[in-house]
């Protein structure tokens, strides 16, 4: 591991430090049934900062330029396991709605930016760089939005009532669109389609914006940790971050290989974007539907400490198959 990838590790883990110390020292106050601090900042991530991000992102992609075979070697495994997950989740989990969309995004979902974007430059130069970004630029996009719709129809269908089956589909089908995730990548779908950019005032308030989410996030993982804690919680963190570590890029490498024919850098950036921890995003979905802070911020944690040990062990594999 290099040293730039260590650095980045450790003000990740700083960072969480000081939401962790700012948690425990009550900085933005006690957790009370009226009042949780870790859910408003959570909310200002939710309905603030990734709208913004997700906005900007989608108006400023150039769909004529990406990679299409690249992405498609890592995104038809991924949004394959993701579902896989969360049909063994709704098996588990039936009386419990909001579960396994929320398992399914911790499962799925890689600290792309933070820890992937230093680890594709230092271990792939600006080539690999290009193929990490292009897959970045729809990470969230795709990644978020599946459990988002997951979740919405799992609330509808345990929501109490004799709606009809059309008016609980219209009313499933308006929560998930006007939704703080789909919404804005949906209308930067349809702002990008008109041609006409975005005023130069506008992409500079949207990047201030977005440019808040990774430290808020971060921030919100140690407050979690500091409000919610682990304990009972490590069992199913460990879980997770086995599925996220070792089972999700061990699905990736062959179907982008075999599948997809991909071979050298390309397949070698996939595996290592589909090997990457937790993301924080998953903390922020856990927040809005009240369930899971702890196991997704213990997930988070556990999965970043032992990625130095996974990334060697699929980088040693990268080599020994000779890509």
């Amino acid at each position: 591991m290099t040293l730039a990838i260590f650095h980045k590790l450790l003000a990740i883990f700083l960072t969480v430090g000081l939401g962790y110390a700012a948690g425990r020292m009550r900085w933005l106050g006690e957790r009370s049934a009226s009042s949780d601090p870790a859910r408003v900042l959570s909310n200002a991530a939710f309905y603030i900062f990734v709208p913004a991000l997700l906005f900007r992102t989608t108006v400023r992609l150039d769909f004529a330029t990406l990679p299409w075979r690249t992405l498609a070697a890592f995104f038809v495994p991924a949004l394959v396991f993701m579902v896989a997950v969360y049909v063994g989740e709704r098996v588990r989990h039936a009386a419990e709605p909001a579960v396994p969309a929320t398992r399914t995004i911790t499962a799925g979902f890689g600290n792309s930016v933070q820890l992937g974007i230093p680890m594709a430059a230092a271990l792939f130069g600006e080539p690999g760089l290009a193929i990490h970004i292009a897959i970045v630029s729809l990470h969230a996009l795709t990644l978020l939005t599946l459990p988002t719709v997951l979740v919405e129809l799992d609330l509808a269908r345990a929501a109490p009532g004799t709606r009809s089956f059309g008016h609980t589909l219209r009313g499933t089908v308006r929560s998930a669109v006007v939704h703080p995730v789909v919404l804005p990548v949906l209308m930067g779908l349809g702002w990008n389609l008109t041609g006409l950019g975005l005023h130069p005032i506008v992409d500079e308030t949207l990047a201030a914006l977005g440019s808040a989410v990774v430290p808020v996030c971060l921030v919100l993982i140690g407050i979690t940790l500091a409000y919610y804690g682990t304990q009972g919680q490590l069992r199913g963190a460990v879980g997770l971050s086995v599925l996220k570590l070792l089972v999700l890029p061990a699905l990736v490498l062959p179907v982008a290989h075999w599948g997809f024919g991909l071979g050298g850098m390309p397949l070698a950036v996939v595996v290592v974007m589909a090997a990457l921890p937790v993301g924080s995003n998953p903390l922020i979905f856990a927040q809005r539907y009240g369930v899971l802070q702890g196991e997704v911020t213990a997930s988070i944690v556990i999965s970043t400490l032992a990625f130095a040990g996974s990334a060697s062990l699929w980088l040693g594999l990268l080599a020994w198959l000779g890509v």
